[in-house]
């Protein structure tokens, strides 16, 4: 636990969850038409599911964004790690239901997972690295 303790690696959590959630952003609206076919198995023709899948990746750079600029900028650390327990979180408990009602999906298991990990973490970042106000 030292290794989490020390206020050098306080960013790590927000620099891999920036990293990762950025990138997918570009799978899930940067050409919906080609990738999710090759990455979920479904044809995305529709202009409104593609419209659908664009907002996501709109949403998905303004929160990675959002992640690097309270790793930048210190005074809006806590509230980008706060962000970050929320939407991992929020992430993990939809796919927590869905595998309570849909089934267990192995392609997903894996993000359930890290999602969760990832709250956690931001977690005890938070309590280990908050400022005392």
């Amino acid at each position: 636990m030292a290794f989490f303790k020390n206020p050098k690696y306080k960013n790590l959590q927000l620099t891999l969850s920036a990293i990762v959630v950025i990138s997918v952003s570009f799978v899930y609206g940067g050409n919906p038409s080609v990738f999710l076919p090759y990455v979920f198995g479904f044809d995305v023709t529709d202009i409104d599911l593609k419209n659908i899948f664009r907002a996501i990746m709109g949403l998905y750079l303004a929160i990675g964004c959002f992640w690097i600029y309270g790793i930048r900028n210190k005074n809006y650390w806590e509230s980008a790690t706060l962000v970050n327990i929320l939407f991992m979180g929020g992430l993990a408990l939809g796919r927590l239901v869905s595998t309570i009602l849909d089934g267990i999906s192995p392609q997903f298991m894996v993000g359930f997972i890290l999602e969760f990990i990832f709250m956690l973490w931001g977690i005890y970042n938070l309590r280990q690295h908050r400022r005392i106000i």
